[in-house]
């Protein structure tokens, strides 16, 4: 896609051609991530903001990803799930960043992602203030699925550029993966109850691999499931709403699918920390639904 293409659809509420060059700046700095991750496996001393264990190619990923965007125009603030505050950039619209999620994969090569978000509000923003939202994958090769408008496309990036391979992406209407996260024994009852029910469903397949976004991109491709519930320890969950919870939210939910917190729709959450945490339900409508209902 040119670099002046303002993406797939029309009707944004602001900055058009920012979310564009955006989406081609995150592009534009796979190669150099990917490239960079075989000599960044090691752990650093320091932690990230929530305590979790950060490699060296997370502030790699962070840093660069940084450098990119805070160079645009339109681009007001960046935040990442790398860095404790908010830094100003600029005037425009705000951008956070998770730079590699599914990080701790480094070490035995599956796959991981990047995640992006973006607001026509300060951060911490709400649900409602998404703009636009999508991740990279990198797997076999990198892929790029990117929501706006309701709408969800998907391209293929070689090279740092984005060539489309398919438009209106849905979700499967017969769904027949599943996903959930955590440890077991630390589940809830009620959360329990309902995956074994799903576990049982004739058609339904266990995939989980260590990082979110690709057991959501399973159920964007096949339909289905994924879930990192509150747990015993973490009544919150694990995963932020601001840089994984709104943005894999926002992306089902423009492919037809449902987001929840066991209540209510991701988008539906306000935030009341820039790192706070949220449980996570992403998937087929009617999974949700009953999720919901067993969750009551």
């Amino acid at each position: 896609m040119a670099d002046d293409d303002p993406g797939p659809s029309t009707g944004d509420r602001s900055g058009t051609d920012a979310v564009a060059a955006v989406v081609d700046a995150v592009c534009g700095a796979a190669p150099s991530i990917r490239a960079g991750l075989p000599e960044r496996r090691r752990y650093e001393d320091e932690e990230n903001p929530t305590g979790d264990r950060r490699l060296a190619a997370d502030s790699y990923a962070d840093d660069l990803l940084l450098d990119r965007l805070a160079a645009l125009d339109g681009v007001g603030q960046y935040a990442s799930e790398e860095r404790a505050e908010v830094i100003d950039v600029g005037e425009g619209l705000s951008v956070a960043i998770d730079p590699l999620d599914g990080s701790s994969n480094l070490k035995p090569n599956n796959v991981m992602g990047t995640l992006y978000s973006v607001y026509d509000a300060p951060l911490p923003a709400s649900g409602s203030d998404l703009v636009a939202a999508g991740y990279l994958l990198y797997g076999p090769i990198t892929t790029l699925i990117h929501a706006r408008d309701g709408d969800v496309s998907e391209f293929v990036v070689e090279d740092g550029v984005r060539s489309p391979i398919r438009e209106s992406v849905s979700l499967p209407e017969d769904p027949s993966i599943y996903g959930f996260g955590g440890r077991v024994n630390r589940w809830f009852d009620d959360f329990t109850e309902y995956a074994r029910e799903v576990e049982h469903e004739e058609g339904m397949k266990l995939r989980y691999g260590g990082a979110m976004i690709g057991d959501v991109n399973q159920v964007l491709h096949y339909g289905g499931v994924f879930a990192y519930p509150a747990q015993a320890g973490s009544s919150d969950g694990k995963l932020r709403l601001q840089f994984e919870g709104y943005p894999v939210g926002y992306v089902v939910e423009c492919a037809g699918g449902r987001s929840s917190d066991g209540e209510r729709s991701l988008l539906e959450v306000e935030p009341d920390d820039l790192h706070g945490r949220v449980p996570v339900h992403v998937g087929n409508a009617e999974l949700i639904d009953r999720l919901e209902a067993t969750l009551d």
